[in-house]
């Protein structure tokens, strides 16, 4: 990539942006499920509340794969568009070769 392409936007940046989002999110979803992990427990087991333990040994791991799931798809869609972007600008470049 050159700069006349990076600055008359000809080449997107954003998708090393959205990689940089993609670590990040996985990152807030691992910290989240062992937060509520480990919170789950300790209230579980102060409380001596059955709910909470069963909770935190199976619905937190549950939810924080689910979580690691869409972010992993969200981010997926956002890289598909702009890799719709780069196609199309390359189709126009080969049609205007043709035509020229």
């Amino acid at each position: 990539m050159n700069w006349k392409d990076f600055i008359s936007f000809r080449k997107m940046v954003t998708p090393v942006i959205i990689q940089v989002v993609f670590w990040i999110g996985v990152a807030i979803v691992l910290i989240s499920g062992l937060v509520g992990f480990i919170s789950g427990l300790i209230s579980g087991i102060g409380d001596g509340s059955v709910g909470a333990v069963l909770m935190a040994l199976f619905g937190v791991p549950i939810v924080t794969v689910l979580g690691l799931l869409l972010v992993r798809l969200y981010t997926e869609l956002l890289i598909v568009i702009f890799r719709i972007h780069d196609s199309l600008v390359a189709i126009e470049q080969l049609l205007r070769q043709r035509g020229a």
